[in-house]
């Protein structure tokens, strides 16, 4: 069966303990439409027990067990929830994907003084300060915890850098430490060196932080059983690292555990590759590239949708290409806000999920809504509303069941797509056209396989059927600036 992942969280998911429940609840629904990995927010403690999302680690080993940052669960639920919801998962042959953020930690519980040079936020290479002590909060002994499961405690030796200091103004100071003379190597020189991303920047060179991450990767497979890892911000860590971690865990595991970096580079496809170059392939990417295309073609009415896929992670190197149509950095009042039009979205999806290549993750809010409050760059509250994609679940289904075999494409048009898949031994293929402007039809050959038989849209978006002609051609057609999905009868 054709392999789909869904992000099960976003940046505004409910908190008091929704998630683990609901994932658990939810878990036949997903298997049914065809979901086989379900990727999970981070479940360690943050600096907020009940309200962090997850991307400001405080206690990796704190899986909502121990009272530590306000409550011993966690925004989504306790320890034994989050098994409960994982087992639920796999039981219905749905892979866990787990979050892993191991470029930085947050929450430190003392201050230590050490010594530390300013930088430039903009040029990370140029000082701006002689050699100077400061306090920061590095002292990480995790007194909810104590010494369960790790006695491990880190100190300002564990990090690059931080951007807090007692009494002074916020800024990036990396800290004079005996692991590497000043940042750690990393691909982008975005910055002049992005290795400082926020927090407390971990410093990968220390032998005893390696040992102590590669242990808990061990414990935290040994705890969950997940089937694979999705990688925080790995433009800000060093290739060396992710290389050394992921070839332990395989082999401490005994499994292929599959692995994606967030490598955010949009329209920057050189990056994406020099990454998996640098990684020598041990990780798939999300293609940051074709999102950036799907936003700007949703954005842009007389977009030329031949250039859809030009300049992509999965045109360059289908394997290793995770295709998303948004997530929880692009969606909106996000940082990195840049998020597909409603119109646009069964399009995009169509795009991602009936194609051949790439691996493709559905967004929560596109499966089942959203709603939520916050406030902007400009200040102001704001309420928004992300409404479920149409026909999202048959495009997932047409996924599990007809888009097989091999793929011939119709991509003459500028503003209207087509392409076949002529299904298999096993499997009856797809016609699928869509189009960004005005109503169309393709004549398109899918097999003489299929002479005679009536076809249908299954995305519910045409009431028409079509019968093949001898030759395995028919004139295919589809709404204006939707999509509509021919299966046989």
């Amino acid at each position: 069966m054709n392999g789909t992942m869904i992000q099960f969280f976003h940046w505004y998911t409910d908190g008091e303990s929704f998630l683990w429940k609901h994932t658990k609840d939810q878990s036949q629904y997903l298997a049914d439409l065809g979901i086989t990995a379900a990727w999970l927010p981070p479940a360690y403690k943050s600096t907020n027990a009940l309200y962090s999302v997850g991307y400001d680690p405080y206690d990796i080993f704190d899986l909502g067990e121990f009272d530590q940052k306000g409550n011993v669960v966690t925004k989504y639920g306790s320890k034994d929830e989050y098994i409960a919801a994982v087992k639920a998962l796999k039981e219905k042959n749905i892979q866990v994907i787990a979050d892993v953020v191991l470029n930085h930690k947050a929450g430190g519980d003392d201050l230590e003084k050490f010594k530390v040079i300013e930088v430039d936020e903009d040029d990370r290479n140029k000082d701006i300060s002689d050699v100077m002590e400061i306090e920061s909060y590095t002292k990480f002994t995790f007194p909810g915890r104590g010494d369960t499961y790790s006695n491990f405690k880190w100190d300002f030796t564990c990090f690059t850098g931080v951007d807090y200091a007692e009494g002074k103004e916020t800024s990036i100071y990396r800290i004079i430490n005996d692991f590497g003379d000043g940042w750690d190597n990393i691909v982008d020189d975005e910055k002049g060196n992005y290795d400082y991303l926020m927090y407390n920047d971990i410093e990968h060179r220390n032998p005893f932080v390696r040992e102590e991450l590669n242990h808990w990767g061990k414990w935290y497979h040994d705890q969950t059983d997940f089937d694979g890892v999705r990688l925080d911000a790995v433009k800000h860590i060093s290739p060396d690292f992710y290389k050394e971690w992921l070839t332990l865990l395989r082999s401490n595991t005994g499994k292929n555990i599959f692995a994606v970096g967030e490598y955010w580079a949009p329209g920057e496809l050189k990056l994406l590759e020099a990454y998996i170059a640098a990684t020598e392939g041990c990780m798939s990417l999300f293609d940051s590239s074709l999102q950036n295309n799907l936003h700007n073609a949703s954005k842009t009415p007389d977009y030329d949708l031949r250039q859809i896929f030009n300049e992509t992670l999965v045109s360059s190197q289908p394997e290793k290409a995770v295709t998303v149509v948004d997530n929880h950095d692009t969606q909106p009042l996000q940082a990195l806000e840049a998020p597909v039009e409603t119109w646009f979205k069964p399009l995009a999806y169509a795009l991602i999920l009936l194609r051949k290549d790439g691996y493709p993750c559905v967004f929560y809010p596109d499966l089942y809504g959203a709603s939520y409050k916050d406030h902007g760059e400009d200040g102001i509250e704001h309420e928004i509303f992300l409404d479920k994609v149409d026909a999202i679940e048959e495009l997932i289904k047409a996924r599990k069941d007809f888009a097989y075999g091999n793929q011939k494409d119709y991509f003459e048009d500028a503003h209207c797509l087509g392409w076949v898949r002529e299904g298999d031994d096993e499997h009856s293929g797809c016609a699928v056209v869509l189009s960004n402007k005005d109503a169309y039809h393709k004549p398109m050959e899918i097999g003489k396989r299929y002479a005679g038989k009536t076809f249908y849209d299954f995305t519910g978006h045409l009431d028409n059927k079509i019968t093949i002609d001898e030759n395995g051609w028919a004139d295919f057609p589809c709404p204006a600036g939707n999509v509509s999905v021919w299966v046989a009868e």
